[in-house]
This record gives C-alpha cells, structure tokens and sequence, in this order.
C-alpha cells in the first residue's frame, strides 16, 4: 500500500488508505477516525422538532414530536410550556421576520439552537388569528425522533397483540441500552410476553444483565391478607420472548441475541447481525491526533469455534424488511415478531398457581367458610 503514498493530497486520503489496508486483516472492529483536518466554519441551525408540508405559499407544521420536555435530553421545542403549537399551524415568521415557503426554512434558524427565539404561527397562511411564542430550538432532532419510532412501535405491538405483549427496544449495549430496558420492561412487567427489539443496536458491553433478568423463574407465590396473588420474583414477564435482530446490530448488538439464543430464551426474527465481536483497548493515538482501533479481546464460544466472529447470528425466522410495505408505514419484522409470540401464547399459556388453603392448627374448632 504504500505505493499509493505520493498520490495522496488530504487526510481523508490517509484514512481511505489505511481502511483498505486494514480490511485484509479481516477482524471487526478495525476503526480509522479523526486526525488533523483544516478547519472548517460551521454554523448551527435551531430545529423545532417537525415535519414541515409546505401550503398556501407558506409552511406548516405536518407532524410535531412532543418528547418528554422534563428530560432534558427530549426537548422538544413546539410542546415546551408555554409553546402549544399544533399539527396543522402555520410558521408565520422568525423573531419578527416573515418567512414563506420560496425561502429555506432552516435559514430562519441559524445560530438559534439552545436559545430563546420567537415564532409566529396561526390558524391560517394569511397570518389572521396568529400569536407569537418564545421557544427554544434543538441542535439535533435525532433523540425526539428515534423517541417517537420507539413509542410508535410500542403502541403498535399493543394494539396488534391486544395488550398483552410489553415491547423493548435496545440501541445499544451501554448507557442507552440498559436505561430502556430498565425503564420499559420494569414498566411492563404485568405484560403476559415482551418483544425486545435489538435492530441499529450499535453495542457496548456485554449484555448478561438483561440475559440474567429475561431468564427469571417463577419460584414462589406471595399470598397477601388482602389483594391479588403474585408470583415472586415479581419483576418479570414469564411468558414468551421474541427478539428482533437485523444486519446493523454488532459487537454486543451481536453477543446480546447470540446469549439470548444460548439461554433458551426464545425465537429470533429478522435478519443477520454484523458478525463483529472483537473487544478493543489499549491503541495509542497516532501523531496527527488520529487513531487506529487495535483489537484486544477475542470473544469465542465454549466448543472450540469462533461462533460469531466474521458470520454473525442468524435468525430463527427470517424476515426483511420489505421496502414497499416500510414505505406504506408497516413494519414486517415487527409484524412477525408480533405474531410468532401471539401464536406461542396460544401453544403454552401463561401457569395459573393457586394458593393452597390456610392450614387448620386447631381441627377441633369449626372453621369459618
């Protein structure tokens, strides 16, 4: 490879040379990034979080993401007290300045992200009845958008399995990962089956906690004076469990269904995962600032094969996802994952476990009915 030296002219010609290079080493996780770069001007744009449809010459609002406006982290703009502006508004103007649909409307927002910025809307395109509201742009609007798919998909398993199926969805292996599960599955645990959804999920750590907490056993039941009877651990879902897997969920994207498979948890549907699993640690920085990920944990299985290195986890149930029907608002990994845990609750209801009756110390003595 170094023949191609003299012909570079940038740093992302390095980079380029470097990952050709290092891809026939054939090992995941062999990351090139950064190092020196010219400076480049940038200029940050607010967002409102919403889709825009343009009518009337003027935009207004087709969809607004509401978030959760008490976790800072799901700001969401248009729903902030005080704010209020529904799907179907008009975006009149910007801090005072009109603005129509033959402008950008990003354009209107720079330098606004993280500050106080009045907007007009109304009713109408003609501006008649319209107020003006102080909101507060968002850098990004990828964390109130991916919150919006995750509660679209878990109204959706609701309303398809009838309220009987909690759905988690999993994006990484790390902080991200283990805060959804924490919260969506403790949540749901009145749920008769869970749909735990793994696609995009980018990795981190190895995942055994939520192998450990999807494996409970019922062991006992707990009988109070007065109220229902419960099975003890009480914080679990003892029915079936169906992940979703697809082609862009690695490293512990792939050790966490490859561990739900080994734990005899329950079905896989959708398509293959990334097939790296390769722990990295320990690289120095290169001398323009830039790195090159080393491995330095393999990760084998307990008979002597490398059981996802390079290939992956397949599915039980294959499933892609077809572009038409996406397109058309379905979802049909979902879809089938919804329907293989539907027709499992069918095969092997949930136990029923009945309290033996309270012991008679005193046999001599008529019990009361």
């Amino acid at each position: 490879f170094a023949v191609y030296l003299p012909g570079l002219a940038a740093r992302d010609d390095f980079t380029f040379l470097l990952e050709q290079m290092l891809s026939y080493l054939s090992t995941g996780h062999m990351f090139v990034r950064g190092g020196t770069e010219p400076d480049s001007p940038r200029v940050n744009v607010g967002l409102l979080g919403a889709d825009y449809e343009v009518s009337g010459g003027r935009y207004r609002f087709a969809k607004i993401y509401s978030g959760e406006n008490w976790n800072p982290d799901l700001h969401a703009p248009l729903t902030q007290p005080g704010a209020s502006v529904k799907a179907g508004e008009y975006l009149l103007a910007v801090n005072g300045q009109p603005l129509h649909a033959d402008q950008s409307v990003y354009s209107a927002f720079e330098e606004t992200a993280g500050k106080q910025t009045e907007i007009t809307v109304g009713p109408t395109a003609d501006g008649a009845g319209s107020r003006t509201v102080t909101v507060t742009p968002v850098a990004s609007e990828r964390a109130l958008r991916n919150y919006a798919w995750i509660e679209h998909n878990r109204r959706e398993v609701d309303r398809l399995s009838g309220g009987k199926l909690a759905y988690v969805y999993l994006p990484d292996t790390g902080y991200g990962g283990f805060t959804n599960f924490n919260r969506y599955f403790f949540s749901q645990v009145n749920k008769q089956g869970v749909i735990l959804d793994e696609r995009f999920n980018h990795g981190g750590q190895i995942a055994d906690y939520i192998i450990d907490m999807l494996s409970r056993k019922p062991m006992s039941i707990l009988v109070p004076r007065d109220g229902k009877t419960m099975v003890d651990p009480p914080l679990a879902i003892y029915g079936p469990k169906v992940m979703i897997i697809n082609q862009f969920a690695g490293s512990g994207g792939d050790a966490m269904p490859w561990y739900f498979r080994k734990a005899k948890l329950g079905p896989l549907v959708g398509v293959r995962t990334w097939g790296g699993l390769v722990g990295i640690g320990g690289y120095p920085a290169l001398l323009d600032g830039g790195s090159v990920t080393a491995p330095r944990v393999a990760i084998g299985g307990l008979h002597g094969r490398w059981e996802v290195e390079g290939q992956g986890i397949p599915p039980d149930i294959e499933v892609w996802q077809d572009p038409a029907q996406v397109r058309a608002g379905r979802d049909p990994q979902l879809e089938a994952a919804v329907s293989t845990a539907m027709r499992m609750l069918r095969e092997h209801p949930l136990p029923h476990f009945t309290a033996p009756p309270y012991p008679n110390h005193h046999p001599s003595i008529p019990q009361t009915p």
